[in-house]
């Protein structure tokens, strides 16, 4: 039953559900209305027959002839249930039964005759109080109304009411049914639009409102962005696709040149050799570049509780560069790994070496809660256009092409830092480039 009714459209569900709440209201207050009345008409009836009790009481004991009042019925039962008086509606049977008379000796007995429903004639409401015994030794007087006039007016009620909340159910579920279709429009208007850029429609976008701002259309704003973000990235993949097919051609196409024009004619061991040699380097650029790539796309943040002195490691690397000047204060521990930070600071200094010029200068230092490596050249610097294209992965300047490289140093670094939970700053202009890793401190 659950599997069929979550298959149902979501607006027949919440139109079910709002028909089904709303049914328990009506019915609850067409209760409660009926209990009203119902007590109303009751306590009308129940006083009329204490008033009539309280008046044969009276008279049965000063031995009077008794008085009821026009539409009221009575009798009086000695002890074994025998009818000794009763006014001329009521010359029959005892209106009690057995045990009804057992406790009516004792205490006041109110019942009923007949049911509301079905209707029939002579339903009776009775009310039995005994008699004093020094009157009439143990008697019960009992005296009854009818109650066609109550019942009819219970019965006109229930049916009045079981109309008016049909009416009140229908007319509700039709107003929450057209007011849910215009609230899930929305829904099915991005939904259709959604197929639609799924089928390979690029540029395309929701249909927003704008001059709107509920839940649908933060919702839609929210996939929106959402489209553009994947937009980007999918750009982004493409390019990437693109650029190291580019790279990945030239060392395979070394390759394969190398190795043709070996088979073209007999060579000597020494060719051979020499062929082997250039293969073996062209192979080993293209290993190298495979594994940059992954590391530019596969990073893991650093180990709990690793740490690595950012001191040690500047000087350890600056050490393998001539001329590099390093300034490395005390205590710049960072929430980071090792080895990673060393690949950091080689694929900087290896930048500043390649792209600059002297001096370059390497130093570190803590900032509010961080640490930091800053490494400066005194190069031309980026162009303005680039720079924010910096890190991206085969991203050259063109003052660049002209060296060795694949552009993927700065990709690398940043890949490496965000991991670290750290932040990369660029800082480029004539008198030269500024590259600044921020990273956690570790405590």
């Amino acid at each position: 039953m659950r599997s069929r009714l979550r298959r149902l459209p979501l607006r027949v569900r919440l139109i079910a559900g709002f028909s089904v709440a709303m049914s328990i209201v009506l019915a609850g207050a067409g209760a409660f209305v009926y209990l009203r009345v119902r007590y109303a008409l009751d306590l009308r009836l129940n006083e009329d027959l204490t008033a009539q009790a309280t008046l044969i009481t009276q008279e049965v004991a000063a031995r009077r002839p008794l008085a009821i009042a026009p539409g009221t019925e009575y009798q009086i039962l000695d002890p074994g249930g025998h009818v000794l008086f009763a006014s001329t509606g009521s010359t029959g049977p005892p209106l009690l039964t057995a045990h009804q008379l057992a406790t009516a000796r004792t205490r006041p007995v109110r019942a009923d005759r007949g049911d509301l429903f079905p209707i029939r004639p002579g339903t009776l409401r009775l009310y039995a109080v005994p008699l004093p015994p020094s009157g009439s030794g143990g008697s019960v007087a009992v005296v009854a109304t009818r109650r066609d006039q109550r019942d009819e007016a219970l019965r006109e009620l229930i049916g009045q009411l079981v109309l008016a909340n049909l009416a009140a159910l229908a007319v509700a579920s039709l107003v929450g049914y057209r007011l849910t279709r215009a609230a899930l429009a929305p829904v099915e208007r991005y939904r259709a639009e959604a197929t639609r850029i799924a089928a390979d429609a690029t540029g395309l976008r929701l249909d927003v409102p704008a001059h709107r701002d509920d839940e649908l259309t933060r919702l839609g704003h929210t996939l929106n962005d959402m489209l553009a973000a994947l937009e980007k990235a999918l750009d982004r993949e493409r390019r990437f696709v693109h650029d190291a097919s580019h790279e990945l051609r030239t060392p395979l196409t070394l390759i394969s040149t190398e190795i043709e024009l070996a088979l073209r004619r007999p060579r000597s061991n020494a060719e051979l050799e020499e062929t082997l040699r250039n293969v073996a380097a062209d192979a080993e650029r293209l290993r190298q570049l495979a594994d940059t790539l992954l590391t530019v796309g596969v990073q893991a943040p650093p180990g709990a509780g690793e740490t690595a002195d950012l001191a040690e490691v500047v000087v350890a690397v600056a050490g393998r560069y001539p001329g590099v000047r390093v300034s490395a204060g005390e205590g710049v521990i960072a929430r980071a790994d090792a080895g990673r930070m060393r690949q950091v600071m080689t694929n900087l200094l290896d930048n500043a070496v390649r792209h600059g010029a002297p001096p370059i200068t390497v130093d570190t230092g803590r900032e509010e809660g961080a640490v930091y490596v800053r490494v400066k050249d005194a190069g031309k610097g980026m162009e303005p256009g680039f720079l924010a294209e910096a890190t991206g992965r085969f991203s050259r300047g063109d003052t660049a092409r002209s060296t060795p490289g694949a552009g993927l140093g700065l990709a690398v670094v940043e890949a490496i830092v965000l991991a670290h939970g750290g932040e990369l700053r660029l800082h480029s202009d004539e008198s030269g480039t500024t590259v600044t890793v921020m990273l956690p401190a570790a405590e």
